[in-house]
Parts: C-alpha cells; structure tokens; sequence
C-alpha cells in the first residue's frame, strides 16, 4: 500500500499548477473541535460517499445532511459564482487553485479538524493549494475507460481510440458514453493527438474540437453520472469515467469478466479531489466538524472502501480492503496527468466542448 501511495504521489508532486494567492479568500473560521452551528448542505459528485456514513454523522451530531449533485467542476463553480449557498463542496486539484484565486473558498481552521494530522503529507503540499490551507484532501484517482469485451472484441487498443476513432466505434453496439466534462473530455481528445491533457495551444484545442465532432455519430451519450451503469446493463460498449464508479460496477456486473478498465497509453488524468468551505457557508463549523470526521481513520477507510477510489489519509490503509489497494497498485505505473488551472484559457476548454457537441 506504502509503495502505491508514494508511487502515485511521486506522479503528483512533479505538476506545477496555478495555487493563486488567496489573499481575496476569507480568513479560518472561528470554530471549536466537534462544533456543529446548523445543518450541513453537502455539494459533492453523485455517488461518492456511503450514505451510512452521512447517516452516522447525523446521528452523532443531531444535525441533518442534505446532499446535492454535480457532474462538472465548471458546474459547481458557476453555482458557487451565482452565490448558491453550499457549506461543504469537493472541487478537484485545478479547481481548488481556481477558488482560491477568486476569493470563493475560506481558510481552514485547523485547531477544529484535529484528524488532519491523519493525511499523508504528501497530500498536504500539492501546489494548487500548498500547505492545504484552503482544501484537505477527500479521494484521488484516475479517468480511463471501461470497456465491454463481449461487445468490443478481446483485442482492443489501449487508446483514446476506443472513444473518438469513428472507424473503431462504428464497429460498437450502442455507441460510447463520454464525460460531460470539459476539462475531461476535451482533455482525452488532446492526449489522443499526441498534447498534454494541459494544453494552451488553441489551434490544437480546435484539432481536439474536431477529433469529438468526428467521433459524435458513434457518442450514444455525453454523460458523467450513469456512464458506469451504462456500461455494464450492455447500452454502450465503452465509457469514459472514473477509476472507482467503473471498478464497483465492473464487480457487481452478472458478467464481471466481460469488462476491463484501462488508462489509455496516450495517457490519463490522475486527479485529487478536496473538502472545502465556500466563502458564503451558513454552516462553516458543521463542515470543520464533517471533515474531521470523514478524516477519522475508520471513517476514511469506510469511505474508501465504498467508492473504491484512493485514500489520501494514510491512518486508514490498515482498514482498507486488499483489493482497493491491489487496484491502485495496477495503475500506478500508467501515464498520468494532474489537470492544472490555466486561468482565464479555461473558458476556452468549455466552449469547445460546447461547440463539439452542438
């Protein structure tokens, strides 16, 4: 497990990513260990935490959870921008850098989050927020594709190609399912011409444009909640998702051997997602309060073992199933990318994806 972590966190610790300077965010919280000051509304990706838990903690602080969905980082962030009144979010790597910038997410107060001291270290100096002052680690984990092998073929390329060469996925019943996301997606197509998932270049961003609008007759869906189930009930052949909604699906398919998930060889992103308080929180001590506890050992491995994407606390490996680890363990060595803030060339990636769609 050790080895899986350090070896992941090595990919990390080289990306330079934009951290901003913060100094338009609000300062910490005034908040005490354990202290609750109303309910908790919870802004998170579908499917991504274990309602037990939800469930526990409501019990144990008397206090209701009342979770809503997103299936974007640019979602969340116009909601956030438009001043919806969230008290918890979980926005990945790039994103957090974004926030921080524009002053929408408070300091930490680490005083009322004791179990912070439970984080792997590693995941405390990532260079979108250095020194975690504004975010403490959830999950990490990797976008790739599921593939239906009985659909497919036993000989497929470990490529891109499986989504956006028009030739291939003619061959597919039901088409494909890519992300609704544009960082994502328009990052996949990138990676597939040969560019970094980070890529300035708008005339490469135009070619990727084209890759998607060429693939579209064979895209059943552009889709980045149900892409797993769809895989699996047989009504796309392949889909791009997330490393731990394709493993849990994959395993509880009647037919688990038909399905694998790869990370292409043009490469893959290798993300981290965060806990953070939007400036605008009507419940910041509840959500110091959430987060401590999600970062208690056993509830972090609780909720590792649920999602099955990578924990960054590292007093929750002893609890965490084997074959979690073992997962990671497989991937660790692929060729990843940790999408980076590109500040205002940001727009560019969600129009294109716009305009590839239309």
């Amino acid at each position: 497990m050790i080895k899986r972590m350090l070896t992941l966190i090595a990919v990390l610790a080289v990306v330079a990513a934009s951290c901003g300077g913060g100094d338009d965010s609000a300062s910490a919280a005034d908040c005490g260990v354990d202290e609750v000051d109303g309910d908790l509304n919870f802004y998170n990706w579908s499917e991504y935490i274990d309602p037990d838990l939800l469930t526990a903690f409501q019990d144990q602080y008397g206090v209701t959870v009342t979770e809503s969905f997103y299936d974007s980082n640019e979602t969340m962030l116009s909601q956030i921008q438009g001043g919806v009144s969230y008290d918890l979010i979980v926005p990945s790597d790039y994103m957090v850098a974004i926030m921080i910038e524009e002053g929408l997410l408070i300091e930490l107060n680490k005083d009322a989050i004791p179990n912070f001291e439970n984080m792997d270290p590693q995941f405390t100096s990532q260079p979108y927020d250095n020194g975690a002052k504004y975010s403490a680690a959830y999950q990490y984990g990797t976008t790739g594709l599921g593939v239906n092998l009985a659909a497919t073929g036993e000989d497929v390329p470990h490529s891109w190609a499986l989504i956006f060469d028009p030739e291939l996925t003619a061959n597919f019943p039901g088409g494909v399912s890519v992300l609704n996301d544009p960082r994502e997606t328009m990052g996949a197509a990138l990676e597939y011409l040969g560019y970094s998932l980070n890529d300035t270049n708008l005339d490469h961003l135009a070619e990727a444009t084209e890759v998607i609008k060429k693939a579209k007759a064979n895209i059943a869906t552009f889709d980045s909640d149900q892409y797993d189930e769809a895989l699996v009930a047989g009504e796309v052949a392949v889909a791009q998702g997330y490393s731990g909604n394709m493993i849990v699906s994959i395993g509880e398919a009647d037919n688990p051997d038909d399905f694998i998930y790869i990370l292409p060889e043009e490469g893959a992103t290798l993300w981290i997602d965060n806990m953070a308080v939007p400036t605008n929180s009507q419940s910041v001590c509840t959500a110091h309060t959430f987060i401590n506890f999600l970062l208690d050992a056993e509830n972090g491995a609780a909720l590792t073992n649920w999602n099955y994407y990578g924990s960054p606390n590292a007093a929750s490996v002893p609890f965490l199933d084997q074959e979690v680890v073992d997962f990671y363990a497989d991937t660790a060595s692929a060729k990843t990318e940790v999408i980076e803030s590109q500040g205002d060339y940001e727009i560019n990636y969600t129009d294109a994806l716009a305009e590839a769609k239309s």
